[in-house]
């Protein structure tokens, strides 16, 4: 069956069509509102595709001549685009002015009806008129008659009737006999051939008034006669199939289509209801297989109904309308029934995988439906999203909270998956806690076709975010929090979890983040993507199209994904950045004075990187090992991590007032032995941060910002720091000796160096290393 509305109005002008208008050169036309030039421009640019000698083969071939395959391949993709979106405009225009058509349609076939009564009544009407008179014209006949001989009157009296006035009189009785005997075709055949007479005789006078009289009126009255006896047939359980057609198609031919029409539909609700009611789910029944028994009832009743109103009433529109209605309420009672015996208890308790394989069965059925014209997935569609809704979002708070549970006691190590476990890809070590959230996200997207097929995918992807960055939340609470920290999480509703004490297991934390978020997670929503659900037999630049579509939403989930992860490894360094520089007594490693204090001692200091930035090496040295081993293959994370922790110590430094302002402006200056001291740190950080290949541009800029703002410091107590300050050189081997020391990678004996050399001192106190 055809589309239910085929006429001029559904071609909706381009501006809202959905389709962007272009030129002969395929360049896109800019059409501002009420701007008359540019529709008239655009009239003009329309005219050679209204002309009655347009050939498409030999437009397409002409502008197609010069293009490349590829670009063929490119303009096929966009036409295909542009067929998908004017079918869909389409089909929502149909459906946003349904109502109003039917409402229309019945109307003009109401209308039909009573005009066809007022032609019946005017035919009666004028024959009546006639009768009478005739009639008076009989009784002058009749006075005149008086003056006739009686030979005469008896030959007038005498006569006999003609064949028109013998059939008359039995037209009745022949149409009584017919209708009890229930031969229909028979009766129509007599009552067409009675009109037609009633017609002719009218025209040729062949009748009196009274005789043309009494044939419409009998006419009239078996016509109504024989419909009201194939409106009970019709109406009657036992009636259907072929019997069922010929007496619609009956009453069809008598005039009275919509009624006809109204009795097929109702005739097939009928049978309908009744083979619903024998269908009785029971609290046990599994929920695919009643969707699959109750569709195949539901739409079966619905195709056998487009076929027999196909069969009788062709394509006519007000049918057709009246179709798509009858067909759109029963696939909402159809619904209603799986919303209430299959799908709300699965969709309340997170049974996304039922609910799923649900609907897929039921577009599955319902999408057979489309080959007689009737596309009643968008409607289907439609009622079961907010069941899908529900469903997605009791799992996805079901991975949650089973997540969260897990948390409480994980022990932040990071293992293989167990056996028996679903994964994707290379397996991957995680803790309990994280091999839990892969296996049920994993699980989550087993069917996504009906996500899909709703446009569910947008959401599913929010909400995944919105429970991975719950999981991150958990991992932060994991870190042991700094005061600061424990207060902003005050009131995020935070669960408790199991504190990860050392530093292997705090950067296990983040190697549960990050591999979720940078490979896990995204490898997972691919099934989200079209492409992934298409065919082997689609054309592959449609596929194309599609995938670069999809890439730009994809890239942007990763970015949100990998935000939440920074969050978590922002605040991993933050809280070992302050260990660093704060004591448990609230003290400070990192203060004004260790540099101010070191002028006014009479021995000279032995040069060597203060204990902070001692420290700063040997954490990043132990943090480098474990994550080489955690972040295998991700070695980037890795490196970002130990650049991150450095930057926050450096940033700290370079951001802390009270510390510039004691250099700056405090009672005792900075001496030279001070600046040194501090040149000398810079360059040690300096030093190890880029053999660790973790100096990042901001952190070189930062160390040259301090070290410039501590030799300004210096100079304005009216000395030249480079008077005092070794060359780059000494710096640079005092710097290289130490980190050589504190990574345990060289030794130094005093026989190996100049004693008067700058770090004579350290391979004194190092005696019996050698290098």
């Amino acid at each position: 069956m055809a589309s239910p509305v085929k006429s001029s109005r559904s071609r909706a002008p381009l501006p809202s069509s959905g389709v962007i208008p272009t030129d002969d050169d395929g360049d896109t036309l800019d059409i501002s509102t009420g701007d008359a030039a540019m529709q008239q421009a655009l009239s003009d640019k329309l005219k050679i595709f209204k002309g009655t000698n347009f050939d498409p083969d030999s437009y397409l071939t002409s502008k197609c001549q010069t293009m490349s395959e590829k670009e063929i391949r490119h303009l096929c993709s966009h036409l295909l685009d542009l067929k998908k979106a004017s079918a869909e405009e389409l089909r929502k225009s149909v459906y946003a002015n349904y109502s109003a058509f039917i409402r229309t349609s019945k109307e003009i076939s109401d209308l039909e009806g009573e005009l066809l009564s007022i032609r019946n009544l005017m035919s009666t009407q004028a024959a009546l008129i006639h009768g009478l008179a005739e009639g008076v014209h009989i009784n002058s006949l009749s006075t005149d008659s008086e003056d006739l001989r009686p030979e005469e009157l008896s030959s007038f009296e005498h006569k006999e009737p003609s064949k028109v006035e013998k059939w008359a009189a039995e037209f009745r009785d022949t149409l009584e006999v017919l209708l009890a005997e229930r031969r229909v075709d028979e009766a129509l055949t007599i009552l067409d051939e009675g009109e037609c007479r009633a017609e002719d005789a009218e025209e040729r006078k062949t009748l009196t008034p009274a005789a043309l009289l009494s044939l419409h009126n009998a006419i009239t009255e078996q016509r109504q006669k024989l419909a009201d006896q194939l409106a009970e047939a019709a109406s009657q359980p036992s009636t259907r199939g072929s019997e069922l057609r010929s007496a619609v198609l009956s009453l069809k031919k008598l005039g009275d289509g919509p009624r006809a029409h109204t009795l097929l539909l109702n005739s097939h609700n009928q049978r309908l209801q009744y083979n619903l009611q024998s269908l009785r789910p029971s609290s046990t029944s599994y929920g695919g297989a009643f969707t699959a028994a109750l569709s195949q009832i539901v739409f079966s009743a619905i195709a056998q109904a487009a076929s027999d109103s196909s069969a009788v009433f062709g394509e006519e529109p007000a049918y057709n309308s009246q179709l798509v209605t009858w067909s759109i309420k029963q696939t909402e009672v159809f619904a209603f029934l799986v919303k209430r015996h299959a799908l709300s208890a699965s969709a309340a308790a997170g049974g996304l995988r039922v609910a799923a394989e649900c609907v897929q069965i039921a577009l599955g059925h319902c999408s057979l439906l489309e080959a007689r014209g009737l596309a009643l997935c968008p409607v289907l569609l439609k009622l079961f999203r907010p069941s899908i809704e529900q469903a997605l979002h009791a799992n996805l708070k079901r991975i949650e909270e089973s997540s969260a549970a897990l948390a409480v006691a994980d022990d932040w190590v990071l293992t293989y998956p167990p056996v028996g476990t679903r994964s994707s890809g290379s397996q991957p070590k995680l803790s309990s806690s994280a091999h839990r959230f892969n296996s049920m996200v994993q699980e989550f997207f087993e069917d996504v076709g009906p996500l899909l097929s709703m446009q569910l995918a947008g959401p599913t992807l929010e909400g995944l975010l919105r429970v991975f960055n719950s999981y991150v939340d958990l991992l932060i609470s994991a870190l042991p929090s700094s005061m600061e920290e424990e207060e902003n999480m005050e009131g995020s509703g935070n669960k408790i979890v199991r504190t990860a004490e050392t530093e292997d297991q705090q950067i296990a934390l983040l190697a549960n983040a990050s591999l979720l978020a940078e490979e896990l997670l995204p490898r997972a929503a691919m099934k989200l993507s079209p492409v992934n659900q298409s065919g082997g037999n689609d054309d592959p630049s449609k596929r194309n199209s599609e995938r670069q579509n999809r890439l730009p939403e994809q890239r942007e989930w990763k970015r949100r994904l990998q935000r939440s992860v920074d969050r978590l490894r922002d605040i991993f360094c933050r809280q070992h950045a302050l260990d660093l520089i704060f004591t448990e007594d609230g003290g400070t490693y990192l203060s004004a004075q260790m540099y101010i204090n070191m002028d006014g001692k009479a021995e000279e200091p032995e040069w060597f990187p203060s204990p902070i930035f001692q420290e700063l090496l040997l954490k990043v040295s132990r943090m480098a090992s474990a994550a080489a081993e955690m972040f295998a293959g991700r070695e980037r994370f890795a490196t970002l991590l130990l650049m991150r922790l450095t930057e926050t110590v450096i940033l700290w430094l370079s951001d802390d007032q009270a510390f510039w302002e004691e250099i700056e402006a405090g009672p005792k200056p900075l001496g030279a032995r001070g600046l040194q001291q501090f040149y000398l740190d810079m360059e040690f950080v300096t030093l190890f941060s880029s053999q660790g290949r973790c100096l990042s541009r901001n952190l070189h800029q930062v160390i040259k910002d301090i070290t410039a703002r501590a030799m300004d410091a210096f100079a304005a107590t009216g000395m030249d720091p480079y008077s005092v300050l070794p060359e780059d050189e000494w710096f640079a081997d005092v710097a290289q000796i130490a980190l050589k020391m504190l990574s345990g990678k060289a030794t130094f004996g005093t026989g190996d160096r100049d004693v008067e050399s700058p770090t004579a001192s350290i391979s004194a106190q190092s005696n019996g290393y050698t290098e």
